[in-house]
């Protein structure tokens, strides 16, 4: 049965155990940073942290406002990043859960067209192995009935995974109570994801890629070969008729 998400940033307090869990549990080695002037580090997301807790500074009312946002891979229903793959192995869509995961053949893939078709800039490519990397749902836990581990490890209860059909519930229900604090807040890309963040303000407050991209997607390897076979069917028509 699909599995997803629910991220309620009205919850979090950016502790970063998710982004520090995440990390253990993947064996990922440490990053050099330094300090840029704001709480979040690194600064973005790497091939070395899959999850990432930013951290977006606002007036409001004359008051400072903190707005979190644990960002990582949406996990995308109709995934773009899988459609662009030149080798349809290269990314694949775990049947089960939903989960979109990179193999060891993205590292023949080309970064910069995998990237690009992301909606939310989520892909990194590893420098030691060549393969493109993000969040893999924590795939092996699920599969032995255990929580992501970033999920595991929220304090607060930001963050929630379980069937679809749950977390959609869910979400509404968070949604309705929040709404009567924060009457902009809303649910991000439901229908199109498996991560659905809810958000009491404007999304770009917390995030550039909180909401995705606007730009058209990249065609699929389907409608390409679609679009390459058409004059052939054409000509076969004329021929028959």
């Amino acid at each position: 049965m699909p599995k997803a998400f629910l991220i309620d940033t009205t919850r979090c307090t950016a502790c970063r155990g998710c982004q520090v869990a995440c990390k253990e549990w993947k064996n990922l080695p440490p990053v050099p940073t330094k300090q840029t002037g704001t709480h979040q580090n690194p600064p973005d997301l790497n091939p070395y942290n899959y999850k990432l807790v930013r951290f977006s500074e606002h007036m409001v009312n004359g008051a400072v406002q903190w707005y979190f946002f644990p960002d990582q891979c949406r996990h995308c229903v109709d995934a773009p990043c899988m459609l662009v793959a030149s080798n349809p192995e290269a990314i694949i869509q775990d049947a089960d859960t939903g989960a979109v995961i990179y193999t060891e053949l993205t590292a023949k893939e080309n970064f910069d067209d995998i990237r690009g078709a992301c909606p939310y800039d989520i892909p990194r490519k590893d420098p030691a192995t060549g393969r493109i990397v993000k969040c893999d749902m924590c795939i092996d836990r699920v599969r032995a009935n255990m929580l992501p581990m970033c999920v595991k490890s929220c304090a607060m209860g930001a963050m929630n995974f379980g069937d679809r059909a749950a977390m959609l519930q869910l979400a509404e229900e968070r949604l309705a109570a929040v709404k009567k604090t924060f009457p902009a807040a809303q649910l991000l890309n439901v229908k199109d994801v498996s991560v659905i963040f809810l958000v009491a303000d404007d999304p770009k407050k917390y995030h550039t890629h909180a909401v995705a991209d606007a730009a058209p997607r990249q065609m699929t390897r389907k409608q390409f070969v679609a679009r390459l076979a058409a004059p052939l069917r054409g000509l076969a028509d004329t021929a028959n008729s």
